[in-house]
């Protein structure tokens, strides 16, 4: 079956979706949010797993050939992994890619991997443990760094 394709007003391909499962978030960064939240949406105004791969599945027919995953933080979402294993066997997606502050790779990076996620970009504000702190309000970045798939790669820093 030959896909449609979608075309920008600049005549490019659009063949990467960006898909939101979520707006809350396990990190109060302060570019992001304020100390004490926001108003979080009631579960029922959130799209299901099902509505969120019904678009995905329509998105690939029309030439998407990229999903990256995102939020919030997608890995606190309750039944992320079997979403995630579900989008990697739709037909015609070549690369599925998951956005995370990485707090809780350390746990999950295995099951991401055998869920079909085939990238991982994750946020990492600062190397620097008080400024990565300072940033997230509390966060740990050794604990981010210890869940990286590549923490023994070496780490460059532009001056």
């Amino acid at each position: 079956m030959m896909n449609a394709m979608m075309i920008d007003g600049h005549g490019r391909k659009i063949n990467y979706l960006r898909l939101s499962v979520t707006d809350r978030c396990n990190f109060r960064c302060r570019y992001c949010m304020p100390a004490d939240g926001v108003p979080l949406l009631p579960h029922g105004e959130i799209l299901s797993y099902e509505e969120l791969y019904l678009v995905a599945r329509t998105a690939v027919t029309l030439g998407i050939e990229k999903i990256r995953v995102t939020g919030g933080e997608p890995l606190i979402r309750k039944g992320i992994l079997g979403f995630l294993s579900r989008l990697a066997r739709i037909h015609g997606l070549r690369q599925l890619v998951l956005t995370t502050n990485g707090l809780l790779l350390e746990e999950m990076a295995e099951p991401l991997k055998n869920a079909g996620v085939q990238r991982l970009n994750i946020s990492l504000d600062s190397l620097v443990p008080e400024n990565f702190a300072r940033i997230t309000r509390g966060g740990d970045v050794s604990r981010v760094l210890s869940g990286s798939p590549r923490r023994s790669a070496p780490v460059s820093r532009s001056s």
